[in-house]
């Protein structure tokens, strides 16, 4: 799964496909979690917005209000899942990042790393939204990745992001068949671990 990421000056990293920025700033996360309000791109018919979206959906048909909202769709059964079915049909997002974080399980340590483009540009996560929340799209982890985490996060082009967001294209066909951009990624600090802590110290390599 994928649950923190990193973003800095989200609206000068999609300026070039976006036409209007919802109430965004233009402000660094180091440590971008779940139920947060975080700077996603959604498709209006007058153009692309940058617009804040809580992360985590909790489905339609959840009745118990205690229930853990969802914060990754599996790409593999993304078509089928009740929760998730229509929303990758009609309601498709993309969320902008530097990088994001996984944790290597070693006996009873989890050890956090940091991954990122080995070309150090922004990395566009494939997303669904439902109302005013998303969720991230994962895969199975490429055989790099996998030495750290068995799953990672859906990673467009800049240049798919028109496609993805396009609802006439099929968009579970468009990410099966897309060219992934290359990860590379490094260890870090363990003060990742604690949301509160939120400063660039936490992606530097140790």
């Amino acid at each position: 799964m994928c649950g923190r990421y990193v973003i800095t000056k989200p609206i000068l990293k999609s300026d070039k496909f976006v036409k209007s920025f919802t109430q965004v700033q233009d402000k660094d996360n180091y440590n971008a979690h779940p139920m947060q309000n975080l700077p996603v791109v959604r498709k209006y018919t007058n153009g692309n917005a940058l617009e804040y979206l809580n992360w985590g959906i909790v489905p339609f048909w959840a009745k118990n209000r205690d229930f853990k909202p969802l914060i990754n769709a599996r790409l593999e059964t993304i078509g089928t899942k009740p929760s998730f079915s229509k929303l990758i049909k009609s309601k498709r997002c993309v969320v902008i990042a530097d990088g994001f974080y996984e944790w290597k399980r070693d006996d009873k340590i989890k050890i956090p790393f940091y991954f990122y483009r080995i070309d150090k540009k922004t990395i566009f996560f494939a997303g669904i939204y439902e109302k005013n929340s998303f969720c991230l799209i994962t895969e199975q982890a490429d055989p790099e990745i996998e030495k750290i985490h068995i799953r990672q996060p859906v990673i467009l082009f800049e240049k798919d992001i028109k496609d993805y967001l396009n609802l006439s294209i099929k968009g579970h066909d468009l990410l099966q068949k897309r060219n992934k951009p290359l990860l590379t990624f490094h260890k870090i600090s363990n003060q990742v671990n604690s949301p509160k802590n939120n400063n660039e110290l936490l992606i530097k390599e140790i």
